[in-house]
């Protein structure tokens, strides 16, 4: 078992800022290296999380060619590729979703991780939740019959690449795929999907936004049950995050970015089970453990599972723009995580 593991960190905003300060509490964790197109970032993580022979730089290639046990990447989705350079070096690999904005980029990475062999885990943190994972086998004898879901948020005020089709996929593949994600986790594989948007009357955006003000993803499951999932960047009075799940015998309502759970069945008392806050420690500590132990079963979700995932919210895209339904390409060749 390994005692200490070097992490490299490739890129150095918001996202790696909310798991950073847990990695830099795992005893078990050496941050060796911070790169991010702006050296100012990686800089400035490299002194807060770093050690003083920590290296900060703007070029992956140089974080990678560190004597890493694992890397990191926090990358915005137009931004990846690095991750064939890690998988050709051997180098286990997390990476935050969604994991690419075309499916034909991720399967060449995905070509190299299988080939390599290469231990890989992707941020869809919710798949680590308790109350997931109860209802998850509570809904194994008792097949979902109807699920509804959804990401509702506010307008976007601020310029950023978030707002841009062609950099963040929209909000349904950037955001609502970890809706996605639990329903492929809970629910069963999505085999066809329907998509409707409406753009043009959101108000006060950034001139550069040009996704989708809102949309409705219809899904059709392998075992025949049905979802409908919604995204909104334009609810301004309300919104939230939900996801409620439908079965003969069983309901679950998953609630908040926490995703707390209340679970009904039938002859049995309600179960609530709040939302773990810390969840992004949870994941990242199952992979550095995996890392430590060379044993990769705490991992719940694997990149070749994340890109069935995005599979998924890249057919809807495909669906918004032809107007008609279309069948979900399947990439898995294995097992998959928890299964």
């Amino acid at each position: 078992m390994t005692d200490k593991v070097n992490v490299g960190i490739v890129g150095c905003g918001s996202i790696a800022e909310a798991h950073l300060k847990y990695l830099a509490r795992n005893q078990y964790v050496n941050l060796t290296g911070f790169c991010d197109v702006d050296l100012t970032k990686a800089t400035d993580k490299a002194k807060r999380y770093g050690s003083q022979d920590s290296k900060a730089c703007a070029d992956a290639s140089e974080v990678l060619s560190l004597p890493l046990d694992a890397v990191f990447f926090f990358l915005p989705p137009f931004a990846h590729g690095a991750e064939v350079m890690a998988a050709e070096r051997s180098i286990p690999f997390f990476v935050e979703k969604p994991v690419e904005l075309s499916m034909d980029r991720a399967m060449k990475i995905l070509n190299k991780v299988r080939d390599k062999r290469v231990m890989t885990s992707v941020g869809y943190m919710n798949r680590y939740r308790k109350g997931v994972n109860f209802a998850r086998e509570e809904f194994r004898g008792d097949p979902v019959i109807l699920a509804l879901g959804g990401w509702i948020g506010g307008t976007p005020r601020g310029d950023s690449w978030w707002v841009i089709k062609s950099k963040s996929g929209g909000q349904f593949h950037e955001q609502v795929t970890h809706t996605v994600d639990l329903v492929r986790y809970v629910c069963g594989e999505v085999k066809e999907v329907q998509a409707y948007c409406v753009r043009g009357l959101n108000r006060g955006v950034p001139i550069s936004y040009d996704v989708e003000d809102a949309s409705v993803v219809n899904m059709r499951l392998d075992h025949g049950g049905v979802v409908n999932l919604c995204a909104s960047c334009s609810s301004n009075a309300s919104g939230g995050v939900f996801l409620n799940v439908y079965a003969y015998e069983t309901a679950a309502i998953f609630t908040g970015w926490e995703h707390s759970l209340r679970l009904f069945k039938v002859g049995m008392d309600p179960v609530e089970l709040k939302g773990e806050p810390d969840i992004f420690e949870v994941e990242d500590n199952a992979f550095v453990e995996a890392i430590r132990r060379g044993e990769p079963s705490g991992i719940r979700c694997t990149y070749e599972d994340a890109v069935q995932t995005l599979a998924v919210t890249l057919t809807a895209n495909s669906s918004i723009e032809c107007g008609r339904p279309l069948a979900v390409p399947r990439v898995h060749q294995g097992q998959k995580p928890g299964s």
